[in-house]
Order: C-alpha cells, then structure tokens, then sequence
C-alpha cells in the first residue's frame, strides 16, 4: 500500500501536508531527517506512516509520558498497534513480549528507558523500522529545554546500521537546529525546514495593571472554550484559579506541588472537557495533545521566545482560529534575571539565556506586527503585516517619551532608589500622601512633574524602562534603582519611543472575531443551517467518547464533524469520504453517526 493510500485508509485524510511525504519518502528509502515543523503541522504522521510501512517496529523516544500515551490511544482508535514503555507503565512485561514477537508497529518509549540495560539488545534481536526522536530540541545544550540523557540517544542509533532515524521538534533556533544534527548524527544536508508560522493563532500581548480584571475580561470573549493560562509560580496559579472559579468558570490548577494522583486527574478532566480552562505552571502541557484548545494565555513572561511559541502552539492544533495572549510587567523582567543570575550554568550559559530573554523582550516591546518579529527571530523573511495580532488588528500611536523616561529616573534618584511604582507614580503626579509627606518627597524637584500623564503610561514606561535595563529592582527591598542604561537616557543621548495604550485586544471583547467569540471556535465556518446537525454530532461524539473512555476528539474532530454536518453522507461509503475518517472509525462509529445526519434530514 503507498503512503497516500495508508494516509487514508488509516487516518482518513485525502492528502499529505506540506513536507510530509517528502520526509516519508526519505524515511521509507532508510534516510536519516531532522524535521523542524510548527505544532499541529503534523509531524507525528512522518514517522508513523513510515513504522507501519518497513518492516520491524518503529521506536519513537519522547520525553512526555502524556503525550506519549495520548498518541498510543489515538493509533488505537485507528487500528494501529501501539504501546508505551515509561517509568509509569504497568504491563511493561508484556509489551516486551509483544516487540519480541513482532507484533508492534509503534513503540513510544522515555529516554531514560531507551537508555537501560536490556533496551538495546532487545532492538538488536528485533526487526526495527525506524528510530524517531521527537523533541529533538532536547539535546542541544543550546536548547530552551536540555536534556543530558538525549545526548546518549546517537548510540542507540548507531548501533543499528541501516535503520533510518528521523529527529523532529517544533522550536529550534538556527544554532539549535546545527547542534541538533551534531549530535545525533544526521548530516547538516538532511534538515527539513518547513516554518515557523501558525497562521491561525492570533497574537496579543498587554502590559500588567490589574491581572484579575485583565484575565477576566479576556476569559469573558472566550466562554465554553477550552484553553490554558499559565501562571509563574505554584502559588500564582492557585491565586488565579480561585478567581476563575469564583467567577463560575470551570479551571483545574496543575503544578509541581500537587501530587501526582491530583494532577493525572485535574489533567485529564481538562483533555476530556470541551470548555475547561487549565490554570497552570510550565510543568504542564508539553505532553498535551489536546487539539481544540481554544487559547493559551500567559499571566507573565515565559523565559525565552522559544519557550513562549512552544507554549502558545498548544492552542489551536486542530487548524481552526486560537488566540495567545500575553500579560506582562517589570517585575516578571526581574524575576527572570533573578533565576539567571541564580542558575547553576557557567557564564556561556547565562549569557545565551540572557540573550534569550533580551530577544522575547524586545517582541514583547515591538513597535510593529508581533508574528513577523517572532518569525524573523527563527530566521525566516515575513511580510512587514500579518493580519493577525494586535499591533495588525489595532495598531498602537508611538510617542516620543524621552522627556518622560527622563522624568521617572530623576523620581527614582531623586527618591532614594528605594520605591516602587506605585509611588513614584503619586510622586510625580503631586499627589499629598502620608507616606510622601513622612520621606518628603513633597518637596524634591519631582514632586509633581508629571501631572501630564495618566498612571497607566507611567507604567507602561517603568515596564518599558526595565525592560531596556535602565530601572532594575532591588533584590532585597524590591524598590527601583537605577540600572545601567540609565545614564544615557538621562544624559538625553537615547530617544524613548513609547506606544500609546489603545483599546483592550480585539479577543477579549466578546464576538469581535472568530477566535475571540463567545461561539465556540468549533462553529468556525460552518453554514447556519448546518449549525444545529453539527451540535447533535457533538452531543454523539461525547457520548461514544466516554462509553470509549476516550477524550471526544479521539474519535473525530471538529473539523471532520463540521463537513459531516456539511456534506450530510447517506450511506458508509460516503461517510468514509469524509476527511478523517478512516477505515477503523468508519467501523466502529460511521454507523451512529449516519443515523443522527438521516434523522436530522
């Protein structure tokens, strides 16, 4: 059978999407790839079509036990022998014997695994198909998330001549991607670059005033939707899902702190729900499958831009429109070079996390279109304007704030460099207070200068101003102090362009657009008339997901219900031209499907 046909029969699609049969027919023809390819672009079908084409089991290392089960139950539902070895598998025994016998055809299994005695003499007595390495960004040092057990992984490898590996990630940087094939052996001529654009996420991003009355506002333009916030720390994200909840929405809280039983629970209410918001650490998510998260928002900085698209591309794998929205203040800037400074790594290694910082700083401060930026930083050409993200949708008025950063560091000298903000603000607003009267700040050349402006841009500039190290925080009081590009602005030698506040983001206003409406992004151009059928096959989907024990979108998407409802098929031939419906669903659910389409007419 050809890939194409597999393609269909199998997972019910008609065509391969960009690269992908490329890298299947290299892979077919025993070529080592590295595959850069974004989230929901489907890489897992590059190395799954291959294992089920050669002969021998397909090895796939991963180091996201989730995911690695939510991709074996998913093969299942299509009829593909799948099983897992991790540190949590309890019929490991038995998956021995069923490689053994060859009666595998996908083997996803922990590095640290594939690393134990015993492993690699199994592969030398089994026939294998392939050796795929998925987060392959892994085990480059270079890497937002190394791993030094992945660096062990070419040995495996090696030591199955003649057995093609295929290494895949969705974030790597042009040196990540060089290191990457270095050390996994594939040749520099072998990397597969396919971009680095989500066109369907939109971008946003905001600076900090009020996180509660943000988050909510935000929430409110995204009701019935299932999406993630990750919060910085274990107790931040237990403060804002009590805000959630308090306000009647539906939130999980996961992170490190929690026991393993509580978070196995909380995260699979939150795969199997519809309209769940998931509050939580980066402790969650990478081994998250989910395809119909709606959006991803960040209650602060993440700690570098490769981190940032790894997280924001959990939303909207399925294709249809997901909303990534940032909100951010100086103190997250502080946090960050904090943990830098802290770190264990020798001076190279803060020096490139500090480079990594500087550059998701400048996104965030970007006076122009937010995915071009990001693109640009993954060395790809974009257009000047995407269409897609709040400077496009809403493009913010720049104002010449030199005077005004000025202003601010003269308050923070003039002060003691021992305040926040907050006060600074008051002081130079004029404003009599107890506490100004008690350091007489009512009496220095400050005092009231910058009756001019509203607090919200005198935030904006403190945010701007750390964000370009002339404010720092002081570690110990927590007050601003003057940091080393201080002396240049003041001395006037560095214009400050600043943007103006502009309206709330386009997605938090509630039916602006389709990916910030109230109505489900599942209904995404669906035809009225169909809109009602489309709701019956969603109320089926959920009840044969859970007789399955399966979340809904294990047995069809949104997508493949929507052209369900759309094309209305009469009998199973038709409904098996459907796209994403293959020959094993078709069995095991066509049936039901088609009576609720004939009765609805």
């Amino acid at each position: 059978m050809t890939p194409r046909q597999l393609l269909k029969s199998v997972f019910g699609h008609d065509d391969f999407r960009g690269p992908q049969l490329a890298i299947i027919d290299d892979v077919l023809a025993g070529r080592d790839v590295l595959t850069i390819m974004p989230t929901g672009a489907g890489k897992s079908i590059c190395y799954q079509l291959p294992a089920l084409i050669r002969p021998g089991t397909g090895i796939v290392v991963s180091p996201l036990i989730a995911l690695m089960e939510d991709q074996v139950q998913a093969l299942r539902a299509v009829g593909v022998r799948a099983a897992t070895l991790n540190s949590q598998s309890t019929d490991a025994g038995q998956v021995w014997r069923d490689m053994a016998d060859g009666q595998l055809d996908l083997l996803y299994v922990s590095p640290e695994r594939a690393l134990m005695d015993g492993f690699a003499a199994l592969l030398q007595r089994t026939e294998i198909a392939l050796i795929a390495i998925d987060e392959a960004h892994c085990v480059s040092q270079w890497g937002h998330d190394f791993r030094p057990e992945y660096r062990r992984l070419r040995s495996l490898c090696d030591a199955l001549p003649g057995v093609p590996r295929i290494a895949l990630t969705a974030t790597a940087d042009r040196e990540t991607r060089a290191d990457i094939a270095v050390q996994l052996g594939i040749a520099a001529d072998r990397i597969t670059l396919s971009g680095f654009d989500r066109p369907n996420i939109r971008y946003e991003v905001a600076g900090k005033d009020n996180l509660k009355r943000q988050l909510l506002a935000f929430l409110a333009g995204h009701a019935g939707q299932a999406g993630i916030i990750y919060a910085p720390t274990r107790v931040a994200t237990e403060t804002i899902c009590g805000w959630l909840v308090e306000a009647g929405i539906r939130a999980r809280p996961y992170h490190a702190g929690l026991d393993a039983i509580t978070r196995s629970r909380h995260q699979a209410d939150f795969v199997a729900a519809e309209d769940m918001v998931m509050v939580a650490t980066i402790a969650f998510g990478m081994g998250i499958n989910k395809p119909d998260v709606r959006f991803v928002a960040h209650a602060g900085m993440p700690k570098s831009i490769e981190s940032y698209y790894q997280e924001t591309g959990r939303a909207g794998r399925d294709g249809d429109p997901a909303v990534a929205h940032l909100i951010w203040g100086g103190e997250d800037v502080a946090r960050l070079r904090g943990f830098i400074a802290a770190g264990d790594g020798n001076e190279a290694h803060k020096a490139n996390e500090t480079r990594r910082m500087n550059a998701l700083i400048a996104f965030l401060e970007t006076p122009a279109c937010r995915r071009a930026a990001l693109l640009r930083y993954f060395g790809e050409s974009p257009p000047e304007r995407c269409g897609n993200c709040d400077y496009c949708l809403n493009p913010p008025t720049l104002v010449d704030a030199t005077e005004a950063a000025r202003k601010l560091l003269s308050a923070v000298y003039r002060t003691g460099q021992r305040f926040g903000i907050a006060h600074l603000i008051d002081v130079l607003a004029g404003k009599t207070s107890e506490k100004i009267t008690k350091f007489g700040h009512d009496h220095t050349s400050v005092f009231g200068i910058g009756r001019d402006w509203p607090a919200e841009q005198w935030r904006n500039l403190g945010r701007q101003l750390e964000a370009m190290d002339a404010l720092e925080r002081d570690p110990e009081g927590g007050g601003l102090v003057l940091g080393p590009a201080a002396r240049a602005i003041l001395k006037g030698d560095v214009p400050i362009a600043m943007k103006q506040p502009v309206a709330a983001p386009l997605s938090t206003r509630r039916g602006a657009a389709k990916a910030g409406s109230s109505t489900k992004a599942a209904n995404a151009d669906i035809a009225p008339a169909d809109q009602p059928l489309f709701e019956q096959l969603r109320s089926l989907r959920r009840q044969l997901a859970a007789e399955a024990g399966v979340p809904p979108y294990i047995v069809f998407s949104d997508a493949t219900l929507r052209a369900m409802a759309g094309s209305r098929p009469r009998d199973l031939a038709g409904m098996g031209r459907v796209p994403g419906v293959g020959a094993v669903k078709l069995e095991s659910w066509g049936q039901q499907f088609l009576a609720v389409i004939n009765a609805g007419g």
